[in-house]
């Protein structure tokens, strides 16, 4: 999956307008996210932080979770827009999360800038604990 690819520009483009949704009023900090399932659906998050700041959630798991509530159970790839001069990967939080659905989903950050970040799922998280652990037991 290369970044110039109509569907990879489409998935970028998904979580650029998603982040225009987030609700960051207490670290600026916006950010968007779209998922592409294994059946070609996108489905996309934002941010939505909390007073009580442990109650927030990122864009990632928001976009994972709304996938998840759609009937989808495999994740291809995650795109990240944040409204920055750098792309952000995503947090640790996140990529726990999309392991469950995309062990080795693409993952794309984008921002402001021409210097996106193309990687996997499985060089973010090497060794992630996952469904598979629960059944060596």
């Amino acid at each position: 999956m290369s970044l110039s690819s109509p569907r990879c520009r489409r998935l970028v483009s998904a979580a650029r307008q998603a982040a225009e949704a987030a609700y960051a009023p207490y670290s600026k900090f916006p950010v968007g996210a779209a998922v592409l399932t294994a059946s070609g659906r996108i489905f996309t998050g934002c941010n939505v932080e909390n007073a009580s700041y442990g109650l927030s959630c990122c864009a990632e798991r928001t976009a994972v979770f709304k996938a998840v509530a759609g009937g989808a159970r495999k994740i291809v790839a995650v795109a990240v827009y944040t409204l920055t001069l750098k792309p952000t990967l995503p947090c640790g939080a996140c990529r726990q999360v999309i392991h469950e659905f995309g062990p080795k989903a693409v993952i794309l950050c984008a921002c402001r800038s021409r210097e996106p970040i193309e990687t996997t799922l499985d060089q973010l998280l090497p060794g992630a604990f996952g469904p598979a652990a629960l059944r060596s037991r």
